[in-house]
């Protein structure tokens, strides 16, 4: 580290008195209590530590990272807990270009790349463990004894391949620090402040839009994360079909409940809000109240992901008769978006457009709206020109996929949707047709109808693979599935 960024020690660091909790029983502390609290603790130190399974990798991003950026310091944060009610909190998930990096998924971590002979040395500031002489690790609400143990910087260090140090002596560190900086935004108001005089929005944008753009393509781990993130949602797909007899006594938050059960079993968490849309609930894009009535005869349209424990999410769809059989008219509609998902997927290959796609499974379900008489006598073509299909297909036909469920959202314009498709990219196809309740444009038994379905699709060298090809698409074979799984 640079003489200009060597921290404080624990002896100069001016320690902050811990916070009591107003109102708390206990008045105060004895002498001989906090004087009792100091000893008598096994040592726990872990030793010999492997470093973690994609340690290799996230070596690999941070080396992309140097050599974009030579001779300036980068701060990349992982973000501190945020306040939910009072004194609780949402629960911490680490920013994504932090966990990207470093692997590591703790708060308030920060790394730091900065600049040396022939590149960079990174180091990774962490919180170590809570300070037993000063009572840390039972008086502070995140002390140990109330949130669990923490690693040692030497621990990270094994598991991470990465230096540590203290985080708590980087902000006085930072605001010394001099030339060239750029820090991730938006995650640490403690580091940003420190900053303040020495970063400028423009160039914190471009590292944020780079960190963005290198997850366009993914390695070998990110799709290995990704495939167990879709094997895992297509079991909670199943757990929510068995009980949807339970969910028609109850309501959508029973669908809900359930796949959240399988996310936090099978991984970390849902990789984002759940829709589980019955009804006519189905038509509205990102229906995630989830209070409404679930009603034989009525379809379900269900979008939800795992988030596997390193942060990757699957992200999928499927629309299910809630009777297990699709009336005539549902089955019309719904086989229209497959054969427009069908369109879609086959144009997902190496060197196509980004957009081929989107424009692929359009077109069908443009082709269909004409068919059914919904948009007079105007031809197909016409209809694409003008965009009025938009009137019941509403959104884009799908979007990059990893850490974030909508990965890479800062991607310059012509490297994503004016982009080329290139082996390692990780994309989702995902065609609707939504009949608005209150639509009078369409026939009355159409309206309330809304299907989607929605894969996500790896670009492969010789065309595509679907990681979510375990659950069945097809009209017919989705009714076998059903029917199996209810018994």
């Amino acid at each position: 580290m640079s003489e200009e960024l060597a921290p404080e020690t624990p002896e100069t660091a001016e320690a902050e008195p811990i916070k009591q909790r107003k109102n708390g029983l206990y008045p105060g502390i004895s002498d001989e209590l906090a004087e009792n609290m100091k000893s008598g603790w096994a040592d726990t130190e872990l030793h010999g530590l492997e470093p973690i399974a994609q340690a290799s990798y996230t070596a690999a991003r941070r080396a992309a990272l140097s050599a974009r950026f030579p001779g300036e310091r980068l701060v990349i944060p992982a973000g501190n807990l945020k306040t939910r009610s009072n004194d609780t909190e949402y629960a911490f998930r680490a920013s994504t270009e932090y966990a990207y990096l470093t692997g590591d998924l703790t708060q308030d971590g920060v790394l730091v790349l900065e600049p040396s002979e022939g590149g960079h040395e990174a180091t990774v500031y962490l919180l170590p463990r809570s300070d037993r002489e000063n009572g840390e690790f039972w008086l502070d609400g995140q002390g140990e004894l109330w949130v669990g143990r923490r690693n040692s910087l030497t621990e990270a260090e094994q598991l991470l391949g990465i230096p540590a140090q203290d985080v708590r002596e980087l902000p006085a560190a930072l605001a010394k620090a001099t030339g060239p900086v750029r820090n991730v935004r938006g995650h640490d108001a403690g580091i940003e402040a420190a900053l303040t005089d020495k970063v400028t929005a423009e160039r914190d944008e471009e590292l944020r839009v780079f960190l963005s753009e290198a997850r366009l393509v993914k390695d070998a781990f990110e799709i290995a994360e990704l495939q167990k993130a879709c094997d895992a949602t297509a079991r909670g797909f199943e757990d929510v079909v068995k009980v949807l007899d339970k969910a028609e006594a109850t309501s959508e938050r029973y669908i809900e409940g359930t796949f959240f059960l399988r996310a936090r079993v099978d991984g970390n968490d849902i990789g984002y809000g759940s829709i589980c849309a019955a009804g006519p609930h189905a038509t509205t894009l990102h229906w995630v109240r989830n209070d409404g009535a679930v009603r034989s005869g009525e379809l379900l349209l269900l979008d939800a992901g795992v988030e596997t424990d390193e942060l990757y999410t699957a992200d999928v769809t499927r629309t299910l008769p809630i009777n297990g059989t699709f009336s005539p008219l549902q089955r019309k509609i719904y086989d229209a978006v497959y054969e427009a998902q069908e369109a879609g997927i086959a144009a997902v290959k190496p060197g196509a457009s980004f957009r081929d796609f989107h424009d692929a499974a359009q077109r069908v379900l443009a082709q269909k709206l004409v068919e059914w008489g919904l948009l007079g006598d105007l031809p197909v073509e016409k209809v694409l020109e003008l965009g009025l299909q938009r009137r019941w297909t509403l959104h884009g036909t799908g979007h990059m996929l990893g850490m974030d469920v909508h990965d890479c959202a800062v991607a310059r314009t012509e490297a994503y949707v004016d982009g080329t498709l290139e082996p390692g990219v990780c994309l989702t196809v995902e065609p609707g047709l939504y009949f608005q309740a209150d639509d009078l444009t369409v026939p009355e038994e159409y309206r309330g109808i809304g299907v989607r379905i929605e894969d996500d699709i790896l670009v492969t060298e010789d065309g595509n693979r679907n990681l979510s090809a375990t659950l069945p698409r097809r009209s017919d074979e989705v009714e076998a599935w059903m029917a199996r799984l209810k018994g």
